[in-house]
């Protein structure tokens, strides 16, 4: 056990390994939270968001999933940081200068759009997940349902009212598009699936994803911004 810790976190493939496998998880995980999401276009006051969070919060299944979603973003960001300096170091003051022609503006600045994503992201959880943990949300009923349900859609809607959190929102959307751009492309060549025939199709696979799910989540609070 201790060679597989040491070769995953410690040697520089095993480290490359690491961010595209947490890299592949949180790109599947943005599919799921985008479908649940777009409960919130339903026209029926929340009900169907209210009940989307109660099943996600009490499913077994889905609660152990969401402890290793959490642990894969603090990897996946701590290792990106620790790759960005050790690769900064390596290249010395004039690494932002690349004379690689395969050396994008997107991969050089991944660190950089990365942190700003995390900040998003402990924004996001704190205004919303952590709110709901500690029971600062009202309890609602529906009609033939035997439970009261946390009623996360209230916060929510009342922050998509606020045209700066939408901007605040669709900016962090934006930057997420443009590290998505490089990130899912690169996790497939750091996992060595790199081939003349089919790495075409993940470039463009990449490129669609990259514009259709931040796309779909920005969509959201402009939707209920304009209808608020």
């Amino acid at each position: 056990m201790n060679w597989l810790i040491h070769f995953l976190f410690k040697s520089s493939i095993g480290q490359k390994i690491v961010m595209s496998l947490s890299g592949l998880f949180l790109i599947l995980f943005l599919v799921v939270h985008l479908l649940g999401n777009l409960q919130l276009l339903s026209d029926d006051g929340g009900m169907s968001f209210n009940l989307y969070t109660y099943f996600m919060t009490h499913n077994p299944l889905i609660k152990t999933v969401s402890y290793l979603l959490y642990a894969t973003i603090l990897i996946h960001t701590v290792q990106g940081l620790y790759l960005y300096r050790k690769n900064r170091a390596a290249k010395g003051p004039g690494y932002a200068v690349s004379t690689n022609v395969g050396d994008s503006f997107f991969s050089r600045y991944m660190a950089h759009l990365g942190v700003i994503i995390f900040i998003f992201l402990a924004i996001h959880l704190w205004q919303f997940w952590f709110q709901m943990k500690t029971g600062n949300v009202s309890m609602v009923q529906y009609p033939g349902k035997d439970l009261d349900y946390k009623d996360l859609y209230t916060p929510v809607k009342e922050a998509f009212s606020n045209l700066y959190y939408v901007i605040f929102y669709v900016i962090s959307m934006v930057v997420l598009s443009f590290h998505l751009w490089h990130g899912f492309q690169s996790a497939f060549q750091s996992l060595g699936l790199r081939h003349p025939k089919y790495t075409p199709a993940i470039r463009i696979l990449g490129w669609i994803y990259s514009i259709l799910v931040p796309t779909g989540f920005a969509l959201i609070p402009i939707y209920m911004f304009l209808n608020s």
